[in-house]
């Protein structure tokens, strides 16, 4: 059986893009275009950004942005990206398809737009699928064949939101593949467990094969355990620690009852992310 891709694209979501051979492409104020408000994409590369104001100096927004007039301005429906490339550039207009576009569309394009350029980070995917499915109160099977893609990948892709927070920044960060994600949540452990596991992943540098039998040795109770700390109260300390700030914190104590706390990080952007959330705090 041939396999789905996602080639639907927004002129089969929208009429008037696939009907029209030269749809109008219009120059518009960028002051005067609002955010989409259920834009799937909350995260963004700032050097990937930057590359694209670069490019968009020396050569303009090629891709026209999709937009609908609201009030007296225009709500922006995809390409959030090349607006906000184009605002650091310092263009005071960018070219742009206008649409009537009906309130319960807005996920859905933003959706599609966003993962046929693979912008989306695997938890923002998931949500989005997530997302749409309540709006328009779909099964997942009719979600896959509204964006032509398997009822498995949308099962799978929405599976990630029972990671626990810390591991789901692991996947957002790109420290963590769907792959290895998918192994913790199939160990059916405790979030405690499935954190202190793709920490294992992230130090040792197993792969999906190795993190899936770890996975399987954790389900049944063979996975070494850390030592315990005696004290029930220091326990539930670095618990309180590795869920506030993501990532693995002991608690030693000397017999003189003094001590230290080790706060693991794994690249430069994980010790700048720590760095601020402790002092912003």
């Amino acid at each position: 059986m041939k396999k789905k891709v996602l080639g639907r694209g927004l002129g089969a979501l929208i009429p008037d893009l696939k009907r029209l051979d030269t749809p109008a492409i219009n120059e518009i104020d960028i002051d005067r275009i609002k955010p989409n408000p259920v834009q799937p994409r909350t995260v963004f590369d700032d050097s990937k950004l930057e590359e694209l104001s670069t490019s968009i100096r020396e050569k303009g927004v090629l891709q026209p942005i999709l937009v609908r007039p609201i009030d007296d301005g225009f709500q922006l429906i995809a390409g959030e990206r090349r607006l906000s490339a184009a605002q650091r550039a310092g263009l005071l207009k960018i070219p742009a398809f206008i649409r009537e576009i009906p309130d319960d569309q807005l996920l859905e394009l933003a959706l599609v737009e966003n993962i046929q350029r693979e912008q989306l980070n695997p938890i923002e995917e998931a949500q989005a699928y997530q997302n749409l499915m309540e709006l328009k109160g779909e099964t997942q099977e009719q979600i896959a064949e509204r964006l032509g893609k398997d009822r498995s990948t949308i099962a799978n892709s929405i599976r990630l939101l029972k990671l626990p927070p810390p591991v789901s920044r692991f996947v957002s960060d790109g420290k963590l593949s769907p792959g290895h994600a998918r192994a913790l949540l199939s160990s059916g452990a405790l979030s405690s467990d499935i954190l202190r596991l793709a920490e294992n992943i992230l130090e040792k540098g197993w792969s999906v094969r190795e993190a899936e039998r770890q996975a399987k040795n954790l389900l049944h109770e063979k996975l070494p355990r850390p030592p315990k700390v005696l004290d029930p109260n220091e326990s539930a300390a670095e618990d309180r620690l590795r869920h506030a700030l993501g990532t693995k914190v002991e608690i030693f104590r000397n017999a003189k009852n003094s001590g230290e706390i080790r706060i693991h990080f794994y690249s430069h952007d994980d010790l700048m992310r720590i760095f601020e959330f402790i002092t912003e705090k």
